[in-house]
């Protein structure tokens, strides 16, 4: 597994890669020897503080990140390993029980999944209303990405994985266009077109 680590205006002396490297590799033979590869960023946080992202590429199309803070290097890149390892843990657990389904028989989980074309939606919560609302709002990055073929439920999973808001997939179920989003709640938004009759 090819390792990188590097810092924004912090030095990673020789015992902080040591460490990255130990811990990742630690990770990458105890649930996907074949890993790709994996960077480690070290920065300043707020009032003196450290921060650590990870981005790590475990396998074609999947992609992990985790973030870190702490008083020093060290407990920041524990953070953000820690929830690597998470990530990767239930991401094998899952792999594991899809396995198992389909060895015993069972169908895959979008031929068994039944869609109420009239499902309920409710707001639990309203967001405070914003003092001023930007009409042209600035655009701070846009990224060509592919879009995965994929069941809800492996959308919400590589929602988690990606550590990322929002993710646009193609169901496998309906062969539409859906998005699954994390809400502020911490909940999991699903968005699917209206089917025409």
């Amino acid at each position: 597994m090819e390792i990188r680590v590097s810092g924004h205006q912090v030095d990673t002396g020789a015992a902080l890669r040591t460490h990255v490297n130990e811990r990742m590799q630690a990770i990458a033979d105890k649930y996907f020897s074949r890993s790709i590869s994996a960077h480690a960023t070290f920065g300043n946080g707020p009032h003196g503080s450290f921060t650590c992202d990870i981005v790590a590429h475990v396998m074609q199309g999947v992609i992990l990140k985790g973030h870190g803070q702490g008083n020093e290097a060290h407990p920041a890149f524990d953070q953000a390993a820690a929830r690597v390892e998470t990530q990767l843990r239930r991401y094998m657990r899952r792999l594991k029980d899809k396995q198992a389904t389909t060895s015993m028989g069972g169908a895959a989980e979008y031929d068994t999944v039944s869609y109420d074309e009239n499902a309920g939606y409710t707001v639990f919560q309203s967001a405070p209303e914003e003092e001023e609302v930007n009409d042209n709002p600035l655009i701070i990055a846009e990224t060509r990405v592919d879009v995965p073929d994929a069941t809800v439920s492996d959308a919400v999973m590589m929602l988690d994985l990606r550590n990322t808001g929002a993710l646009l997939f193609k169901n496998l179920g309906t062969g539409t266009f859906n998005m699954v989003y994390r809400r502020p709640d911490g909940t999991i938004g699903w968005v699917e077109p209206q089917r025409t009759a």
